[in-house]
């Protein structure tokens, strides 16, 4: 990973790069808004729902920003994030050029450089991606909502079964509510919003 050329290509924005750290996540915690902490390789990455992330070393996108907080940031961005001392942290893991992974993960994980046949730089995919990040973090709620609806084939039509702490949801979805939880429409024709829960396709 080539920071110094991140940093020529994306002037006044503060990048920190580490060899090896635990978490880009932890490593952001404390740091000011608007900093970007990349690392080569994470010893302990974390992703969602407190699993953790397989990190090889030189061969993904281990990055965290520190954004400010939004009511939506997690829809708007479609990535972990985390409230951290009144600051937003998103925690981006990308299998880049993976070629393998662990037993436990190799039924189900894949990587651009699998799909695709090729290398990618990684360099380029971050001048692509921090742009992004921050231009949908500032976007309004109305915006975030009408482009996660559209992008997502999950938020309305889509029979799911929802696995929740009091029992199983089976049901269709019906679209987000202005805060941006998942309504699902039982199958006994009442609607019930969706506030946290493994949400699945039902048949799978």
């Amino acid at each position: 990973m080539n920071a110094d050329s991140l940093r020529g290509a994306l002037p006044g924005r503060a990048i920190r790069f580490f060899q090896t750290v635990d978490s880009t996540m932890m490593a952001a915690a404390g740091q000011p808004i608007g900093t970007v902490i990349i690392a080569d390789e994470q010893t302990a990455g974390v992703g969602r729902h407190g699993h953790s992330w397989h990190s090889e070393a030189a061969s993904g996108i281990y990055c965290s920003v520190v954004l400010k907080p939004a009511p939506l940031l997690t829809l708007a961005l479609g990535i972990l994030v985390q409230l951290v001392n009144g600051s937003a942290i998103g925690g981006i893991g990308i299998n880049v050029n993976h070629t393998e992974f662990p037993a436990q993960l190799a039924p189900e994980a894949t990587s651009l450089r699998l799909q695709a046949g090729r290398e990618f730089a990684r360099e380029d995919i971050l001048l692509a991606l921090l742009p992004a990040v921050e231009n949908f973090a500032e976007m309004d709620n109305q915006s975030i909502l009408r482009l996660f609806t559209k992008a997502s084939s999950y938020a309305a039509g889509r029979r799911v079964v929802v696995a929740q702490p009091a029992g199983t949801i089976r049901g269709v979805t019906a679209g987000l509510d202005p805060s941006g939880y998942l309504v699902v429409r039982k199958d006994d024709g009442t609607e019930t919003l969706v506030l946290a829960g493994g949400v699945r396709a039902a048949g799978t």
